[in-house]
Order: C-alpha cells, then structure tokens, then sequence
C-alpha cells in the first residue's frame, strides 16, 4: 500500500455541511477501492488565485490516506466525474504525517 495527501478542491456555492458530507463520500470510495482514510483535514473556504469554472473562492479538504498504487487511477476518475469537485491534486509520500498540516497551524494562528 502506498501512502497519498489527497487535496479536493470544491466549489464555491456549496454549505460546510454538504462539503463535509461530499469528503465523507471520497471516504467511502476511498474504502470501497481497499484503502484506508488516517486523518481528514478542512481547511476552509479560500480565496484562488485564479478563477476556475466561474469561481473566485473554493472549499478545500485534504484527506492522508493509504491506498493501492493502482487504485489511485480509480479514485482521480471518480474525482474529474464529480461535479462539485473543480480541483484535486494527489501526491505520493514516504510516509503519512502525524502533525497538523501547515494550512491547519495558519489556520488556529489565525483564530487566536
């Protein structure tokens, strides 16, 4: 099994709930092709720098998962497929991190 950081980038108009609940379903394909969600992280709604498909703004999640090298194929189709989803990136790392991401530590910095 191989290890990924998987960023979604959803659009704009949807709620947090609906966006939660659409990283909920990446989940289960996740499952559903042999692999393994280890952490979920929600970065928000944020500004992009250019726009893509007519928005200006996006949500962003990014999901640490440990997966089938073959199944990643499936997983980016699934991606494209999905409507809400305007963006997605996957990268293979050595290992899954334990630590919050950069975004997350920007992100409680910002709300103290």
């Amino acid at each position: 099994m191989a290890y990924y950081e998987s960023v979604l980038v959803f659009r704009q108009d949807l709620t947090e709930p609906q966006v939660k609940e659409k990283a909920a379903k990446f989940t289960e394909i996740i499952k559903e092709l042999g692999g393994d969600v280890k952490s979920t992280e929600f970065w928000g709604l944020k500004n992009l720098a250019y726009i893509i498909r007519k928005n200006r703004k996006a949500h962003y999640v990014m999901l640490n998962i440990e997966l089938p090298g073959a199944q990643i194929v499936e997983l980016e189709r699934r991606a494209r497929i999905d409507e809400d989803v305007i963006r997605f990136l996957n990268v293979r790392v050595d290992e899954l991190s334990s630590t919050p991401s950069i975004m997350m530590k920007k992100n409680t910095e910002e709300a103290e």
